[in-house]
């Protein structure tokens, strides 16, 4: 996983972006997805601990939308 800043995360497939001014600090993505995300570790998001399709599931029943995704442009060989 590479983590680009702070708020950004990536694996192969995806880039997470959390943006903690509007989080809620609800616990859902903890709660459900706690091998990805957790407060007790850091970096607090670990996208190689799971499917990059579980993690978007997740990040889709965030409440106040402060976890988002982007799928990851694929290089196609030369």
């Amino acid at each position: 996983m590479k983590n680009i800043d702070d708020n950004e995360f990536s694996n192969k497939d995806i880039t997470v972006t959390f943006e903690p001014h509007i989080c809620i600090q609800s616990g859902i993505c903890a709660q459900e997805l706690s091998d990805v995300f957790s407060f007790s570790i850091i970096p607090w998001i670990n996208l190689d601990a799971t499917e990059s399709e579980k993690i978007i599931n997740q990040i889709k029943r965030c409440p106040s939308g402060a976890l988002k995704f982007r799928l990851n442009a694929i290089k196609q060989a030369s």
